[in-house]
């Protein structure tokens, strides 16, 4: 169990894959130093705790062999959750089955194409065979090719269409039927920022994430009378095997921190404690909407802006 309030705090230090200069840097140092002091004090003057309680919790997470989709399920296992993974990649999975072993977490994985809806249904009838219920759908599993337009191919088009977009809905159509039974569930899409602004060449990926968003929309409203909620999530600069945001050169890195409100980069722990918040009973009022893990990316046209103007004012507010 952890607090909620530490979801947001517990990785207020993290560095920057890069230099930050002046008034970032110091931003930086002083979340680091207070970041312990974040407590939640009730209003009747004793210690208080909102805390997330999701042991015993039987969830499925797609695509999660690595990146963002692992540290998702290991969070979760973590935290006392049943937590089957499924992958394409039958390396992945052994290394995940590794780590649970290790962990002691409890769970299965799967071999599983999110394309194949009757390879889907053999899985999750094994998920309730086994433990007798599913809480949680975290639809992970994804892939980002592209191309400018003019030279975009079928094949890319389709897949980035029939993995980040049918896959969700192929594996939400399989548990719809669980879950309803249960009168309760949480179902947990991957969006993208590109759902929100895109990038140049990424047709195919953004128009995917976009009919994600949408997607969850309206199963939201299908689902609500069962006590189902469905949430989508878009990550925005957060360094992974498929976009390399921390290993690209400098100057690119630079630019890239420029659009963020929050100039550092983003960890897989900010997307797995968002997910977990989502899968709680305290997240129980919250539907139909996408959550933005960006850093505040274009919050404004011009985030460093803010950053130059308070260069100048640092003097004035030292610790």
């Amino acid at each position: 169990m952890f607090t909620c309030l530490l979801l947001m705090w517990k990785h207020l230090n993290t560095k920057a894959s890069v230099p930050i200069r002046g008034l970032a840097a110091l931003v930086q140092t002083g979340l680091g130093e207070t970041s312990a002091a974040a407590q939640f004090k009730s209003t009747a003057g004793g210690e208080g705790q909102v805390q997330i309680d999701l042991s015993g919790k039987v969830a499925i997470v797609t695509g999660a062999g690595r990146g963002i989709g692992r540290d998702i399920a290991m969070t979760l296992a973590s935290e006392g959750v049943i937590t089957i993974v499924t992958d394409v990649n039958e390396a992945h999975l052994a290394a995940v089955k590794q780590e649970f072993d290790a962990s002691g977490y409890q769970g299965s994985q799967y071999v599983c194409d999110v394309r194949d809806y009757g390879r889907i249904e053999e899985v999750v009838a094994s998920v309730i065979a086994d433990y007798g219920r599913l809480d949680i759908l975290v639809n992970n599993a994804g892939v980002a090719g592209g191309a400018p337009v003019a030279s975009l191919s079928e094949e890319t088009w389709d897949l980035n269409m029939d993995v980040n977009l049918k896959g969700t809905y192929l594996m939400s159509k399989a548990v719809i039927p669980v879950m309803k039974r249960q009168r309760s569930g949480r179902i947990i899409n991957a969006a993208s920022f590109a759902a929100i602004v895109p990038s140049y060449g990424g047709s195919a990926y953004a128009a995917s994430k976009a009919g994600v968003r949408q997607f969850t929309r309206v199963l939201a409203g299908e689902l609500g009378p069962w006590n189902i909620t469905v949430n989508c999530y878009a990550p925005g600069m957060i360094p992974t095997d498929m976009n390399h945001f921390a290993e690209r050169p400098e100057d690119d890195q630079q630019r890239l921190l420029d659009t963020l409100t929050l100039r550092r980069w983003g960890s897989k722990d900010h997307v797995a404690h968002l997910i977990c918040f989502l899968a709680s009973d305290l997240a129980e009022y919250i539907t139909g909407t996408m959550i933005d893990v960006s850093g505040g990316k274009l919050a404004t046209q011009t985030p460093k802006i803010a950053y130059e103007k308070a260069e100048s004012e640092v003097r004035n507010y030292a610790p």
